[in-house]
This record gives C-alpha cells, structure tokens and sequence, in this order.
C-alpha cells in the first residue's frame, strides 16, 4: 500500500472516531451570516462610511453590510424585520418600539447641535411668527417633537399652527412651493430647503436644545440576544471611527469619504459635521447613565415618550429602560 493510500485511510480512521466521539460535526458549521445595519444621510450615521471603506469593521472580526435608506425607509425595513440594526434618535426608537418593533439602543454616535431645525420661508423672521400658519414636516418623528418644543417655550401649543405631513427628504420641494410658512428638516436636507428658497432661515435648531435629539444604534433585541459578542466588537470600532474623523491629520480624508456617500462636496459637508457632536465611546457611556433632564439619554427618552403618548404616535407608554443597554460600549 503507497503512503498516501495509508495516510488517505489514516485521517478517515481519525474522522470516523471523532464523530463518534461527538467532537466532529459534518458538515461544518456555516460561518454566520453578516449584520444586516440601515443607514441614512445624517452625518453621526454616515461616519460609518468611514469604516466600511477602510475594512475595519472586517479587522475587527465582524461581518457586516451596511444598506442605505432614506430615513424613514430605514425604520420601515427595520419594523419589517429586514434588519438587524438601524441608525435612529432615541424618540424615533421609541416610536418604532411602540409600534410593535421593539429594539435596545446599544450606543450613541453623537447628538444633533444645529442641524436639526424648523425652516422659515423668506419673510418668516422667528418662531412665533408661525402662529396661524402651516409647517411642513413629517408628523411624529423627531422635527415634529423639536417645533412641539420651541413652541411650548413660547407660550404656544401645536394647536396655533397647523402641521402638513410630508416626508423629510421632500420638505425642500414643499417649501418651495409656497404652500407652507416653514418646514421641519435636519442637515443636509434643510440646507436644499433654504437653497431652493432663498431667503429662508432657521427659526429653531437643535442647538437651542442639546440632549433634545440623541441618535443611536438600534438593534433588534433578538439579533442583540444572539449575535452580543458581534455586536461588542462593531461597537468597539466607533473610537475608531470618531479619532479619525477628529484628527486633523486624516479629517480631510474622513469628509472627503463621507461626502462621496451623500453626494456633495467636501467643504458643504464640513459644515453640516459641525452641527453634530460626535460622542466617543467614553462620552456616550456618560449620557447613557440613569437621570432627569436632556443630559442623559433616559431623561431624554421619557421626554420624548411623553411626547409620543400625547401626540398619539403611539398609545402606551413605553418602559425607556429597556430601550437601552449600555454594557456594550464598556465591551460587556
């Protein structure tokens, strides 16, 4: 008998005796599937770009594939169970969980200092100056909750403005139109609103209110179950991400990849990038700690809560803890 006939019968040997044994399994367990994660036009969410084109997702030992959306359309595919993850703010997490596509808020990618804000066509000089007159935005979602809270600093209610439901990224064309005295919208869509009218201005931002609008990674609490050891590691990369963002010395690089996904230049980005507030890890972890007020991600949460309940996005108060899971950014 030739050596290789006797090695040949020699692994078959050993293969017969370790499945016999239980230790060999056949066939071999597929490797798992990639997280399925949706995305949209915002600039704490399309940092992600950052890791993606620079493979560190995949040195990390994950596999992940990123789809984009509009906004909307990416809770949508979520609440259909197409995703494993989304990128939210934490109302509109709530407004998914309430209505029945329940999810865990595993980290902060920043908050929005600026580039959520209620639109004024030219000649709409301030906020009270809508009184009586329609604001286009899409009802229920996070512009409705920041006009609700400019107004009520006012003095007024949404009863003294009547609200236009149009999809975020259609508020350009509707202010444009001239049909309605302002829109809701965040960067870069706001930006195309006032370019398209000019003259228009922002009446109320987010910088008015930070901790107001927090946006997060969402996920589905069975991939979460299943999947927690990957979902570790993907959150680990966000320093990663925020370092190279930040650092003067790559900053130029990291726009210039964010820009090519959203299709503007360079320059018009930076400036939208200067309305959110990008959170490392550590300074997430600090938002993501139990308290009152906008300076925690709970306190947050229940304001918006409040505010979903009121406004009938949806009917039963939500339990805002478990919503959240901050074990994940200490890599628990």
């Amino acid at each position: 008998m030739q050596l290789s006939t006797i090695a040949a019968a020699g692994r078959k040997a050993v293969a017969a005796g370790l499945l016999a044994l239980g230790l060999l399994v056949a066939p071999l367990a597929q490797a798992a599937e990639a997280l399925r994660i949706g995305y949209s036009d915002w600039p704490g969410w399309v940092a992600w770009q950052v890791a993606i084109e620079k493979g560190w997702l995949k040195q990390a030992g994950i596999e992940a594939t990123f789809e984009w959306f509009d906004y909307s359309a990416s809770m949508d595919a979520f609440s259909a169970g197409k995703l494993d993850a989304v990128t939210c703010t934490n109302g509109d997490a709530l407004v998914m969980g309430g209505n029945g596509a329940k999810n865990v808020m595993i980290m902060l990618t920043d908050y929005s200092d600026g580039n959520d804000m209620i639109v004024g066509k030219p000649g709409v000089k301030a906020l009270s100056d809508l009184k009586g007159k329609k604001v286009g935005l899409e009802v229920g979602l996070v512009e409705h909750l920041l006009l609700i809270h400019g107004l009520t600093k006012l003095g007024l209610t949404e009863a003294d403005v009547t609200l236009v439901n149009a999809k975020t990224n259609e508020t350009p064309q509707v202010l444009a139109s001239g049909d309605v005295s302002a829109v809701g919208a965040w960067q870069p869509i706001a930006g195309q609103a006032m370019k398209g009218a000019p003259g228009a201005k922002p009446l109320y931002t987010s910088a008015d209110v930070p901790g107001l609008i927090y946006d997060v990674v969402a996920v589905s609490p069975s991939s979460l179950a299943a999947r927690r050891a990957d979902w570790i590691k993907f959150v680990a990369v966000w320093d990663k991400v925020v370092a190279y963002i930040e650092d003067p010395k790559t900053q130029g690089d990291a726009v210039a990849i964010m820009a090519g996904r959203v299709g503007i230049d360079a320059p018009t980005f930076s400036r939208f990038l200067k309305g959110t507030k990008l959170l490392t890890l550590a300074e997430g972890r600090k938002v993501m700690k139990e308290a009152d007020g906008f300076g925690s991600l709970y306190g947050s949460s229940r304001y918006a809560d409040a505010f979903n309940v009121k406004y009938e996005v949806y009917k039963t108060a939500q339990d805002v803890k478990s919503y959240i899971d901050p074990a994940l950014t200490d890599g628990k």
